[in-house]
């Protein structure tokens, strides 16, 4: 998963989380998260992106570390 912003993401499929840690070492949980949607990022050709356009500001969110 080659991204200049985002180094992994994981998805807990149970509490609907996404879970992305950004290459920085920062990680954010993001709740409701629906599983259509962080396979479609995993998909997509630019995570930042993805990420910037159709999570961000439509998830709440919360820093992990």
């Amino acid at each position: 998963m080659p991204s200049t912003v985002v180094q992994h993401i994981s998805y807990d499929s149970a509490r609907y989380v996404l879970r992305i840690r950004f290459v920085s070492g920062t990680v954010y949980e993001y709740n409701k998260v629906p599983a259509s949607v962080y396979e479609e990022m995993k998909k997509s050709g630019s995570k930042g992106t993805y990420l910037n356009q159709y999570i961000k500001g439509h998830y709440k969110y919360k820093k992990i570390h």
